[in-house]
């Protein structure tokens, strides 16, 4: 009888292997890598922390020990092709230009402010973590290197027979001495009616940071700035979905979300003027300087999905998305008598709403049609003042981007082989006009064609291997394009290059992926090129330098990317994610160029000690990165986590401490940039040695499983930001 057993058990397996033998697909034999038990027999595996296809990367953050204590920027450091580097600046294959999804749903408070709001929302309220390397025909061409999708911490359901009626759910609180913070996750299902919802607020307080920025400009002449400020953040974020079956083949879903953030920094920079062309005399002067910023954000969908049939891969899909996000900025500078004090307001805020048809069709064995509309609307309006005791200037502006898009897309399954190829149009039409202050009206409206191609092999059921090739676009945001002088730190003017073209870049990447219940490798090859890409340069006139962008850089860049999870016992696991990569970047515009390897890692342990306690340690290394006009240096952190459940693990309690291994605990980062006519360098110091306490307890029903909404649009649009509309204080200059 046992053998029947194990007969039966092991034909399920290969049935199961042979129906998905084109595309690995772990997650639908997650039942059998958890716990599979027939009778007296019981087979037990590791589930994979990390799934590589040929198109996407995904990380299981739910099945990582380390999410019950972690921030998500700590878990985007463990992502294969995600950098982090020592100002959390956020990369994939070494560019920055990436979208941001929650839940499957543009969110451009997420892609604007993305380092903040990791560094404080809790990994314990992330399932997954996917890095779309390839998105597809179905997805905007919008996104140079592709899209961060981080799917939110839910029971995940099925269809309704694996549904469960009932209530569950999880209250977490942290408290360190840098930060405090608590949230609350919970889904409930009710006949046809599943919601599920999460909330949190964490507030971060971080002084003692320092940042000295010394020009020195062909004339001798130098301007040295030394600051050390106190940080703080308070963040707050909710969310609640429904899904609503209206009958066996028609399904409404919606969601809203919310979000505030806040960042305050507070210093007193001092500021020291060298003469040049071998004058005699200096200038030394202190002031103060405060900078305010506050964020919301409202998001909310809507989908109605229609089937043909009961097998369910027939269908139509209308979409809604509306997302609407306002912002405000206040910026004093306090001088004592030598300079006349300057204050400056802004406030942007932006609208957006699409409109989405897809169609999906089966035209043969193993193979999918799939084709589609949509309609963007965008609008920023933006009103800012800048102003002294004597002078005051306004500048009111509105953005307008309008986006049309049509796409087809085939998918076919062959056996061990799957291939998905597709071809999108967009047209965008564009226009700025201002109601006051300095700047020129102007309109224009442009077309892009982009292809995307995917070919993959499995030769067997945990074993993949992917070829792909897509090109992207950057649409320049207001912040490029405005040409507005902004003088807000004296010495230093920026304004924006309204001439500026769409950004263009071409991927090639190659993957290889195995898996078994003890080792998992991941493995990837990419090879990145783009003739036009939008970069910031810098130049002296007149005393002053100046900061404005172009489409001035030809960028080549190859990366390999490699992933590793021991399992060495059952109470032993080891890890490794590391990335190599080598960039060339030229500009004839500015007459330069720069290359150089750079590489980042992160060395992991995970033990299992007695009394069922958990040990996390891990550490983190990062080398010298290169700019256009120069480099970035590296950092080195180390992390270590213990923790224990309790109650049949309901309740969990975590004590976490990081560190840069730097004095003090902290970690160096240096900024080298030349110009044709200056020098600048930058020394940015950041304790960040940290000690916290993570409680969490689990109630209702264990297990529980409800659907819940994931909308259907899969909008890619938000246009290429510049550092100024990013919120990284460490890598601002006060």
């Amino acid at each position: 009888m046992k053998n029947l057993k194990i007969l039966s058990l092991a034909c399920a397996l290969w049935l199961s292997g042979s129906a998905a033998m084109a595309q690995v697909n772990l997650d639908s034999l997650d039942a059998v890598y958890d716990s599979l038990s027939i009778g007296e027999v019981s087979v037990t595996a590791a589930k994979p922390m990390v799934k590589m296809e040929a198109d996407k990367m995904t990380y299981d953050v739910a099945a990582d020990e380390d999410a019950k204590s972690a921030t998500v920027l700590d878990m985007l450091r463990k992502v294969p092709m995600m950098t982090v580097d020592g100002q959390d600046n956020i990369t994939v294959n070494g560019s920055g230009a990436f979208k941001v999804y929650v839940d499957g749903k543009p969110n451009p408070m997420f892609s604007q402010n993305a380092s903040q709001i990791f560094k404080m929302m809790p990994a314990s309220a992330v399932q997954k973590i996917e890095v779309i390397t390839n998105p597809g025909a179905k997805y905007d061409a919008e996104g140079a290197v592709g899209v961060l999708n981080i799917v939110l911490a839910k029971q995940a359901g099925g269809g309704a027979a694996q549904v469960v009626e009932g209530l569950t759910g999880t209250v977490r609180a942290q408290v360190g001495n840098r930060s405090v913070g608590g949230g609350v996750f919970f889904s409930a299902q009710k006949g046809k009616l599943a919601v599920s919802g999460n909330g949190f607020h964490q507030r971060q307080r971080l002084k003692d940071s320092e940042i000295e920025t010394e020009v020195t400009n062909s004339d001798g002449s130098s301007r040295n700035t030394a600051v050390s400020f106190t940080q703080r953040n308070p963040f707050t974020m909710g969310n609640l979905s429904m899904n609503y079956d209206l009958d066996s083949l028609n399904t409404l879903s919606a969601s809203v979300g919310v979000m505030a953030f806040r960042a305050k920094m507070e210093g007193n920079p001092v500021v020291s003027i060298g003469a040049g062309n071998g004058l005699d005399g200096s200038t030394k002067y202190a002031y103060e300087h405060d900078l305010k910023s506050r964020y919301t954000s409202l998001n909310a969908s809507a989908d109605w999905q229609h089937f043909f049939s009961a097998e369910r891969n027939h269908f139509l899909t209308l979409s809604y998305l509306l997302s609407h996000t306002t912002q405000k900025t206040e910026n004093g500078m306090v001088y004592d008598h030598l300079l006349p004090s300057l204050f400056s307001v802004s406030k942007p805020k932006s609208l957006e709403q699409t409109l989405q048809f897809d169609y999906t069709r089966p035209i043969g064995t193993g193979q999918t049609l799939n084709v589609g509309l949509k309609y963007i609307a965008r609008t920023n309006k933006a009103w800012a003042e800048d102003r002294t005791e004597q002078t005051a200037s306004l500048t009111e502006y509105r953005h307008s981007n309008d986006i049309g898009a049509a796409y087809a897309e085939y998918e076919g399954r062959f056996g061990a082989f799957s291939t998905k190829a597709g071809l999108r149009y967009e047209h965008t039409w564009q226009s700025v006009s201002y109601k006051q202050g300095q700047g020129d009206d102007f309109k224009s409206n442009y077309g892009n064609l982009v292809p995307s191609l995917s070919l993959s092999l499995s030769p067997s059921m945990t074993k993949n291997i992917g070829l792909t090739y897509n090109m992207r676009i950057s649409r320049p945001g207001i912040t490029y394009l405005n040409p507005y002088v902004d003088r807000s730190t004296p010495g230093h003017i920026s304004y924006g290059n309204p001439l500026l073209e769409v950004e263009k870049r071409h991927n090639i990447g190659l993957s290889f992926s195995s898996f078994s219940p003890k080792f998992m490798l991941n493995m990837g090859l990419n090879q990145s090129f783009s003739n036009n890409q939008i970069d910031e340069y810098t130049f002296v006139a007149e005393g002053e330098v100046n900061k404005t962008y172009g489409n001035i850089v030809k960028l080549r860049n190859t990366s390999l990317t490699a992933f590793a999870n021991w399992l060495v016992t059952k109470k032993t696991r080891l890890m490794f994610n590391g990335q190599l990569d080598y960039a060339d970047l030229r500009s004839s515009v500015l007459d330069t160029k720069n290359s150089g390897w750079h590489t980042n890692m992160m060395l992991g342990l995970q033990q299992t000690l007695p009394a069922d306690f958990k040990l996390g340690l891990n550490a983190l290394f990062d080398t010298k990165n290169y700019t256009l006009q120069g480099w970035k240096s590296g950092y080195e952190m180390l992390v270590a986590r213990l923790s224990k459940g309790f109650l049949s693990n309901r309740l969990n309690v975590a004590v976490v401490g990081f560190t840069g291994l730097r004095k003090g605990g902290a970690i160096n980062i240096e900024t080298y940039n030349r110009g044709r006519d200056y020098v600048q360098t930058q020394n940015i110091r950041v304790p960040i040695w940290q000690v916290q306490l993570h409680v969490s307890y689990t109630f209702g029903k264990q297990g529980v499983k409800t659907k819940e909404h994931k909308s259907r649009i899969q909008n890619d649009f938000m246009e290429k930001k510049s550092e100024q509309e990013q919120v990284t204080p460490a890598s601002g200059t006060m």
